[in-house]
């Protein structure tokens, strides 16, 4: 009867530690998160401005949501556009959850704020992408 309940703990404890968060380099970390702003770029502009950001803000959150598992993007350098020559940041999805987004960075150029970073895996939630959208388009 011991050895069946120390067996049972140990399988169950064997579970408890392999079990590790989506988008960890290994067990024993997790992917860092970058978070949303708390507040809206377009917010910010008026007239003519604010209706082009609320536009783009709109088309941003259409291209984040429909983002999944394989698809490239330029993290810097054109976000929203396919990663070309100009992309100074590529990074594949890998994983997908609610609001949230897991890149990795597989390719950066030295000048790039992702070079020491290549390889590394980031949770975005959906509105920081929105966020970097925006910005990179001029807002």
């Amino acid at each position: 009867m011991r050895i069946t309940l120390v067996l049972v703990c140990g399988v169950l404890a064997s579970g408890c530690l392999a079990t590790r968060d989506r988008g960890a380099s290994d067990w024993t970390s997790r992917a860092q998160t970058y978070k949303a702003p708390t507040e809206n770029r377009c917010a910010k502009l008026a007239g003519a401005p604010a209706n082009n950001c609320n536009e783009a803000q709109y088309l941003a959150q259409i291209y984040v949501r429909k983002l999944s598992s394989g698809d490239e993007v330029c993290l810097e350098g054109g976000f929203g556009d396919a990663p070309t020559g100009a992309c100074l940041g590529r990074a594949a999805v890998v994983d997908t959850a609610t609001n949230r987004i897991l890149l990795e960075i597989r390719n950066a150029r030295p000048e790039s704020k992702w070079f020491s970073h290549e390889q590394h895996q980031f949770w975005f939630e959906e509105g920081a992408l929105v966020d970097l959208y925006l910005l990179e388009h001029g807002y």
